[in-house]
């Protein structure tokens, strides 16, 4: 049913529960998974520093997905970091890699929490060409029960 699965990953707890549950259903499938970090560009004025700090900001995403590729090391991973809005290059490597299904936390670390979901996970389930399976991690539900 799945030969290759998506989670987008931020290194947050949230992204964790996601990769678990995405790891589950890879071993369940023998699916491959893929796992994107997205570097969403700072406004900055274009500076000789400017440059440093996109280069530094990729180095994080790869530290990223290598330690979420280290968590699945028992199966086939393909790691990526890309560039721009985050729900739009997830649905752009979701079309390019013909991905079966995307796992996401519900909230990231944007730091501002919505209703239902987070805005990234929101656009992503109402414009993914792929069946998308949100994850709550724990904590953010008993944040939303003790409101």
């Amino acid at each position: 049913m799945y030969d290759t699965i998506l989670v987008p990953t931020d290194g947050s707890e949230a992204a964790t529960a996601a990769l678990d549950h995405a790891a589950e259903l890879a071993a369940d499938h023998d699916a491959a998974v893929h796992l994107l970090y997205v570097t969403e560009s700072p406004a900055i004025a274009p500076t000789p520093t400017a440059g440093d700090v996109l280069e530094e900001l990729e180095r994080h995403g790869e530290d990223v997905v290598d330690e979420a590729a280290e968590r699945l090391r028992n199966l086939r991973v393909h790691t990526a970091v890309a560039r721009g809005s985050p729900h739009r290059a997830i649905l752009d490597y979701t079309k390019r890699n013909d991905i079966d299904l995307v796992v996401m936390g519900t909230h990231g670390r944007t730091g501002l929490s919505h209703a239902l979901l987070g805005s990234v996970a929101e656009r992503v389930v109402r414009l993914s060409p792929a069946p998308v399976l949100t994850v709550r991690h724990a904590d953010a539900a008993d944040d939303e029960e003790a409101a």
